[in-house]
């Protein structure tokens, strides 16, 4: 039996296995370009030992470049572990501004508890302090500013799920989203997506905003800066090249009517 399932494999038609090769090659959320016009894939100059494995390579000025396939499948993992729980069961916290119009439209559209610009410590430790609740899970929109949420998820013993650029740390983090986390687009589409995908599993009937909505800015698919340049210097040659034909036909026509 092992042998005919080698066998029928290995017989396997070359589209097919061209076919395999490239599902590897894409991303499974949304399209590459979305990553790209979002900036979601750009890291910072300082790569931790413990995000390293996720960076692709280097810019010429230092920035580091995310996978972009791992953003998209450890975004699809963190989706796929948030879904299980209720609105009410777990905790958004994201102290950076950057990321507070996009946080907010996901609580919104979903019902999820969120805190944006500072985190009360204490809040589901401490069942003395008024404001007490309890939680089942913690996200975090980067673990450096948002500390003090992890620091409490950690004591209650919670699941965290936290955005990390390269700069971060992933120590106490359980599931951990690959992504530029200092950027209003980058949050943008990070959210977008878990909206759309929360919402379908549970069964929220709400029309979901545009990504640019959420993003709070209009989304381009800017050209590289080389090739700016050059399109650029092209279309000085193409000018200067319009005027001298001008110039020589205005030429040719004052020597015509002067012979005349």
């Amino acid at each position: 039996m092992e042998n005919k399932e080698v066998i029928k494999e290995a017989n396997e038609p070359a589209e097919l296995e061209e076919t395999k090769e490239e599902r590897k090659d894409q991303t499974i959320l949304t399209s590459l370009e979305d990553y790209i016009k979002t900036a979601s894939y750009l890291g910072t100059k300082v790569i931790t030992p413990t995000m390293r494995k996720y960076v692709y390579r280097r810019r010429l000025d230092g920035l580091a470049i995310l996978n972009t396939l791992l953003v998209d499948k450890k975004l699809k993992d963190a989706i796929d572990f948030i879904v299980q729980f209720k609105p009410d069961e777990w905790t958004l916290v994201c102290k950076r501004e950057a990321g507070w119009r996009a946080a907010k439209m996901f609580s919104e559209l979903t019902g999820v508890r969120l805190f944006t610009k500072k985190y009360p410590a204490g809040v589901i430790t401490n069942t003395v302090l008024p404001n007490f609740f309890e939680t089942k899970m913690m996200m975090v929109c980067d673990p450096w500013l948002d500390k003090n949420a992890l620091r409490d998820a950690v004591k209650v013993k919670i699941p965290v799920v936290a955005i990390c650029d390269t700069n971060n740390h992933t120590t106490n983090v359980d599931v951990v989203i690959i992504a530029n986390n200092k950027s209003n687009k980058s949050l943008g589409l990070i959210f977008w997506l878990l909206s759309r995908e929360y919402m379908k599993a549970h069964g929220i009937d709400k029309p979901l905003p545009s990504l640019e909505d959420f993003a709070g800015e209009e989304l381009i698919l800017e050209e590289p800066k080389k090739k700016k340049k050059e399109k650029k210097k092209e279309e000085e040659l193409k000018s200067e090249e319009k005027k001298i034909e001008e110039r020589m036909k205005a030429l040719g026509k004052e020597e015509v009517e002067e012979g005349v």
